[in-house]
């Protein structure tokens, strides 16, 4: 209904004002096209069948995995498709990794048309390469670019055209494990028109490049600052989307968190506190609840929250193991107060591609420091062990080490 009013509203400006609107308008009417057909056409989708490559041959030496810092180094070789409200989808293509060319007005630049994802290719011991619940990936990046009106595509199309890429780039995936790489899908807007509208062109990109662990002091505990007096995402806001957007506001509480010595903020939302992510993590909470049970809780899909890919895998593994009880609800500060106060609160930690599963030690929340239990037989530990059994089983998953159908062949 928001589209049709759109439209209407677009079209009625059309006849009232000059010709400067005639290019949203443009886009508005292709977008409405595309979203009351009922069949696909060629120009709905790219193809992986239809990349044309001319790679790198000027290739970059390789960077020593102790050397690696997460994000700074690229690949020979990137992945571009583009698209036109008019025409559709054009051709992928595999070329050099390289700067991009955009115009001063493109829409990405003045409304943040942007979504991305992350996930990651590894090398088992057999030297080939896996990459990780592709499938659920691609397709939230399709929900993130259909949220910000940018196009669609054929989730399996994009998830062979990175496949192509891994493959092109294969020297670029360290073989030692807890090292990988990372691959960065991203769609933009770039529309060369400053107005309030749909992007009538976009254009989706694939960079990749070699990393180490997320934190460089590696598999340890971290500490969080409760954050309530900002909050990351809201009640039909765009917090369920992987958008740009959702990521810059978040870095002056990240530095402010940072110089009263903690790691990260624990986002927290409504009157009651409740918990929702930690910094850009998915957040999970290991304890026993007030009925006596054993409970793996996590935030439920409210729209306030990412749905992690990491998340999900949890959330099968556990109840798969069928150990204790698993639930997704909305928990507060004050039952984690409470569990930690009675010595209920057995474990918490954080979960996402980049990091895989974070441990949490310490919460500092309305002036009082919650410490979180880690491992109760090992004081050294940076871990509780439902942590680090998880961080272990998923690790094993991703490397090949254990036969699994979250683990995808190139």
């Amino acid at each position: 209904m928001l589209l049709k009013s759109l439209c209407s509203q677009a079209n009625i400006l059309t006849k009232k004002t000059a010709v400067g609107l005639a290019r949203p308008v443009s886009s508005f009417t292709a977008m409405q096209r595309r979203l009351n057909s009922t069949t696909t056409t060629d120009t709905d989708t790219f193809r992986a069948s239809e990349i044309r490559k001319t790679p790198n041959d000027n290739l970059k030496e390789l960077v020593p995995n102790q050397e690696l810092v997460f994000g700074h180094t690229f690949t020979d070789n990137m992945l571009m498709v583009e698209w036109e409200a008019k025409s559709g989808w054009g051709k992928p293509v595999i070329k050099p990794y390289g700067k991009i060319s955009l115009d001063p007005s493109a829409s990405v630049l003045h409304y943040s048309f942007e979504c991305f994802e992350g996930m990651k290719a590894y090398k088992d011991k057999q030297g080939r390469a896996r990459l990780f619940r592709p499938d659920m990936n691609t397709a939230r990046l399709r929900r993130s670019s259909e949220r910000l009106t940018l196009p669609s595509f054929d989730t399996d199309e994009l998830t062979e055209c990175i496949k192509e890429l891994v493959r092109t780039d294969l020297r670029w995936i360290p073989s030692e494990r807890g090292y990988s790489m990372y691959i960065r899908p991203t769609l933009i807007g770039t529309s060369e028109f400053i107005g309030v509208g749909p992007s009538d062109r976009a254009m989706l990109f694939v960079i990749c490049c070699p990393v180490g662990p997320y934190y460089k002091t590696g598999f340890k505990a971290v500490s969080l600052q409760a954050t309530t007096d900002r909050v990351r995402a809201w009640p039909g806001g765009t917090g369920d989307s992987k958008i740009g957007g959702n990521y810059a506001p978040g870095i002056l509480p990240q530095i402010n968190a940072v110089k009263e010595g903690y790691h990260q903020n624990l986002w927290l939302y409504g009157e009651n506190d409740q918990l929702t992510e930690v910094g850009t993590m998915n957040c999970f909470v290991f304890l026993k609840n007030e009925q006596g049970e054993t409970e793996l809780v996590t935030p439920p899909l409210n729209g306030l929250i990412l749905p992690g890919v990491t998340r999900d895998s949890i959330l099968g593994l556990a109840r798969e193991w069928n150990e204790f009880k698993v639930s997704e609800r909305e928990i507060t500060m004050s039952e984690i107060v409470k569990a930690q106060e009675e010595g209920r609160l057995i474990e918490m930690f954080g979960t996402g591609t980049a990091c895989v599963v974070s441990p949490i030690r310490n919460i500092g929340y309305q002036g009082k420091q919650i410490k979180v239990p880690l491992d109760p037989k090992d004081p050294n530990s940076q871990a509780g062990p439902l942590t680090r059994r998880l961080n272990d089983t998923l690790l094993s998953i991703q490397y090949g080490e254990i036969e699994h159908p979250w683990s995808v062949l190139v």
